[in-house]
């Protein structure tokens, strides 16, 4: 099997590497379009940031050709990669993936992954791509099938969005961030909105390898004193001192984030829904902001006070309420 990676990170290392030790000839794409030859592959994997899919797309394009089939792998964070690549390549080649294992970059070069977690995978049109589910199976990654690619996504967005635009926006480490009491009641009221989106929409939460989500849906329905100590404990647990996504983008100093594709997604479908979501638009408008004006950050740094105000601000505008003072 050829294989194609458009994204030469930790992600598309691992996934890439782990293909090639079953015996697949792996290729990794260019970074700069000119640069980027003609291909022939059975899988092309898209491992680039949702912010960069736009970017994937043409250099698949240039890679594949028109007269390609290649099955295309999706296994990036948020929602609405997988309709992108669907418009420019088709629904029938594109598979939706999520990949539940801790994967980083160390400082010598070399990916470092977890022992724990593992990949799901559905296809977004009609065709089922059974021998990629036996290609992964033949890896030591364990894999799920599901369905329902919406399901999946909307799924791994619930955890990818767990203390991790808040603590981008605050520069805080998920320990300290539950810790904080108003502003962890902000993330349970987060976490809320993104399931009752999901619930409007009809899509229906699925677990993914090492995560119940489905536990963790019902958790945020308890309440908050008793979801609290439950979903601190677990975050704590799982994440403590690693820096989340988010936040790493606003130290590297890269002037974009995937908050869009995160937190803005929720805020968008609610938009399209009348639901309001207050606390996840907060979230994307801040950090997006925050991306784009790095000393607006200095504002928000250990500073919950200041973001509790921006949500209460989406509160008042949700509720057609003047800003005070107008």
């Amino acid at each position: 099997m050829n294989v194609y990676v458009v994204g030469a990170g930790a992600v598309g290392t691992y996934l890439g590497e782990a293909l090639r030790a079953t015996g697949a000839e792996v290729v990794y794409a260019p970074r700069k379009l000119e640069d980027v030859v003609p291909v022939d592959a059975e899988l092309a994997l898209v491992t680039v940031k949702s912010y960069d899919t736009d970017s994937a797309i043409a250099t698949l394009s240039r890679a594949l050709g028109s007269q390609s089939e290649a099955t295309i792998l999706t296994p990036q964070n948020g929602v609405g990669n997988e309709e992108r690549l669907a418009a420019a390549f088709g629904a029938d080649r594109i598979v939706s993936c999520a990949l539940t294992v801790p994967v980083e970059r160390g400082a010598d070069g070399r990916v470092v992954a977890a022992k724990r977690g593992g990949i799901a995978l559905a296809p977004v049109g009609s065709v089922a791509h059974n021998w990629l589910v036996a290609a992964f199976e033949r890896t030591t990654i364990p894999v799920i099938v599901t369905s329902d690619y919406r399901a999946l996504k909307w799924s791994k967005l619930a955890l990818n969005t767990i203390a991790n635009a808040s603590c981008a926006i605050l520069n805080v480490l998920p320990e300290r961030l539950v810790k904080l009491d108003h502003m962890f009641l902000l993330e349970i009221r987060a976490i809320r909105e993104t399931r009752a989106v999901m619930a409007a929409l009809g899509i229906s939460s699925v677990d993914l390898p090492r995560y119940p989500v489905r536990a963790l849906q019902r958790v945020i329905g308890l309440p908050v004193p008793l979801a609290k100590v439950l979903l601190s404990s677990r975050i704590a647990g799982a994440r403590g001192r690693k820096p989340p996504s988010l936040l790493l983008d606003l130290r590297g100093g890269k002037g974009q984030t995937e908050v869009a594709a995160l937190n803005g997604a929720v805020a968008e479908a609610a938009r399209s829904l009348g639901i309001p979501v207050p606390v996840n638009a907060a979230f994307a408008r801040v950090l997006a902001d925050i991306a784009y004006m790095p000393q607006l950050w200095a504002k928000y740094r250990e500073r919950p006070v200041a973001l509790l105000a921006e949500v209460q601000a989406e509160e008042r505008r949700a509720a057609g309420v003047p800003a005070p003072g107008i």
